[in-house]
């Protein structure tokens, strides 16, 4: 494994364990039942780019693991900034 292989696996661990820690206290944020349903939709779709991080690790894929983290990272901070969803 060479230096950029090492340091992405790493960053994507870290990213990955804090996110995994965060995402029991996601909460939806709002009380408008279309709004809930998206804002339910996105984080399946988060929770799934979580387990295809873990399974990128797994295989030594880091540089799709490490894509998989940044989109379900991205999906948490959008859902965040809309009001759709909060962490508790």
């Amino acid at each position: 494994m060479d230096k950029t292989q090492k340091n992405l696996k790493k960053e994507t661990g870290k990213w990955l364990e804090r996110l995994q820690k965060a995402r029991p206290s996601v909460r939806i944020g709002s009380s408008d039942p279309a709004l809930q349903k998206k804002a339910k939709e996105a984080l399946r779709n988060m929770d799934a780019y979580i387990k295809d991080t873990s399974h990128f690790l797994e295989k030594g894929d880091f540089i799709r693991a490490f894509e998989a983290i940044v989109w379900a990272w991205g999906i948490l901070e959008t859902l965040e900034h809309a009001g759709l969803v909060e962490r508790k």
